[in-house]
């Protein structure tokens, strides 16, 4: 008890520790020389005990005698420390036992009887419960709003990814359009394309800022939860207390403004400016260039193909009358005088004039599907396996396991991964649209292409190894007229069941009537 005495007695009034380098103020009172000086470096130069004002000119003199008896305490043993030893008052110096609300500071007996008498005062653990429980609602509140926000975050990333697919749409058909117009029509397609773009970019610097915002107000909801954690874990109720009404939790998240996009007002504009001829730019089905359901393709010339063994690569086998191609590794033999260098293909048809529609089946991905004219080169230039779309001869849709992408003139467009391996390609060589259709698990367009073509095109294929191509059938196909001659030719006298495309007007072409890759069981194993 007397050790505790004494050293309660020695014990520096702003740290509450055990003195270190004691210093003695003029008006007799001690203190550590490093806590005075940093009190007097916020506060003014006054004695804390007794508020005496110390003169500028005076110097702290080290108390040499309670250093020697502070060394002397620190050296001997003694009990631990006392559990109910706590935070004593700066002033009186006596414990501090009680929590002034009306100043918001931890006071002491004196101080209720001197300072606090009409104050509103209550315990220390009293008003800590209070406020652990007010800070565990804004802990369950920012905890609340942090979910939201990541809600709203994940939103407004949909919604920006939607904008920028949209807006690369608008810009590919509305480029493909105008390029079939005069050249005096080339001013006002850079226009609609700057005004998209524009529009797309108001959008997306609308959703950056909104995203700042919600980052921003995660952050600050991050900032309050660590202090609150602190705070609740710190086991000093002086301390506690004194941070605590400092802290400020952020306010509420406020809901949630998507940028602005709106189609409709894009090709409104065209509409206006263009008059007459919005009907030839902005016409129904503009983003297709043809009917997206496959009911409506029954109203094409559906076309049964054959691969031009000539034409196929040595490492190319074909098999079932020429309606199937595999990859294999061992080559067939030497290339031959009209055969490919590249893994590719292409049939023994083409067409220069109407609408004509195929369909093949791929085993796996890792092909490319597409037209060409003959005078597409079949000998390997650069680094690539194919050529298809490398050039201006040659459109291809090229179909990956992790992309799909569409090819023309050395330029791809990256579209959405395909998931079925039955393919649609549907050659309008009266409006130059040529469209590739996926249709499995549904039939959905990929990519229209427009241009206007100027000689024969052939159908044309590349595969990596390992993948084989099949060219579906219509059994009850028939030649129309003005036709046969020309694919008999082509196909080097075959017979013209191989190549028969369907009258017009008498195909049926639905989900429950799709022509089939037969004769036989020519469908792949997947």
């Amino acid at each position: 008890m007397a050790a505790q005495q004494l050293e309660d007695k020695l014990t520096c009034s702003i740290c509450l520790e055990l003195y270190k380098e004691p210093v003695t103020l003029l008006c007799g009172h001690n203190f550590c020389g490093a806590c005075i000086r940093d009190w007097w470096g916020l506060c003014e130069k006054v004695c804390p005990e007794c508020r005496e004002p110390f003169p500028d000119g005076a110097e702290l003199r080290r108390n040499v005698a309670l250093s020697g008896v502070v060394e002397e305490l620190r050296a001997t043993p003694g009990p631990g420390p006392d559990p109910s030893h706590g935070a004593r008052c700066p002033r009186h110096g006596q414990p501090l036992e009680l929590f002034c609300r009306t100043e918001g500071l931890c006071v002491c007996c004196v101080c209720t009887v001197r300072e606090c008498r009409l104050h509103e005062r209550v315990l220390l653990d009293a008003e800590r419960r209070a406020r652990e429980a007010q800070l565990r609602a804004t802990l369950e509140v920012t905890q609340q709003q942090a979910t939201q926000a990541q809600r709203q975050l994940q939103e407004l990333q949909q919604r920006s990814s939607q904008i920028q697919n949209s807006a690369c749409t608008l810009t590919s058909v509305i480029s493909g359009k105008f390029s079939r117009l005069l050249q005096a029509l080339e001013m006002r397609r850079v226009r609609a394309l700057r005004d998209i773009n524009v529009a797309k970019t108001q959008a997306l610097e609308q959703a950056q800022q909104e995203k700042q915002r919600l980052q921003g107000h995660l952050e600050a909801v991050s900032f309050c939860d660590r202090r609150i954690r602190h705070l609740l874990e710190h086991l000093d109720d002086w301390t506690f207390l004194q941070e605590s009404q400092q802290l400020v939790p952020p306010g509420p998240l406020g809901p949630l403004t998507l940028p602005q996009w709106d189609e409709d007002q894009q090709l409104g504009s065209l509409k206006e400016s263009l008059s007459q001829l919005c009907a030839l730019l902005l016409e129904e089905g503009a983003h297709s260039g043809v009917p997206t359901e496959a009911a409506d393709l029954g109203s094409v010339d559906y076309r049964n193909l054959t691969f031009d063994p000539v034409s196929a690569n040595r490492h190319l086998y074909l098999s079932q009358q020429d309606q199937r191609v595999k990859h294999l590794l061992k080559p067939r033999g030497p290339d031959g005088p009209g055969s490919f260098e590249l893994w590719q293909v292409q049939c023994a048809q083409s067409f220069q004039a109407g609408q004509h529609y195929w369909e093949v089946r791929a085993s796996s991905h890792s092909v490319t599907l597409g037209v060409a004219y003959s005078e597409l080169t079949r000998r390997r230039q650069g680094p690539h396996t194919d050529n298809i779309g490398r050039g201006p001869s040659s459109w291809g849709l090229c179909i990956q396991e992790d992309c799909t992408q569409a090819w023309h003139d050395g330029k791809a467009q990256r579209l959405p991964v395909v998931s079925g391996r039955l393919l649609g390609v549907d050659l309008n060589l009266a409006s130059g649209c040529l469209t590739f259709y996926s249709l499995e698990p549904k039939t959905q367009p990929l990519h229209t292409f427009h241009a206007i073509f100027t000689g024969p095109l052939y159908p044309i294929f590349w595969l990596l190894e390992g993948r084989t191509l099949t060219l579906c059938h219509q059994p009850e196909a028939t030649l129309p007229p003005g036709l046969q001659e020309e694919a008999s030719g082509l196909s080097g006298g075959r017979q013209a069941t191989s190549a028969t495309p369907v009258a017009r007007g008498h195909h049926s072409h639905g989900p429950q009537n799709r022509p089939s890759c037969s004769p036989g069981d020519l469908r792949p194993q997947l």
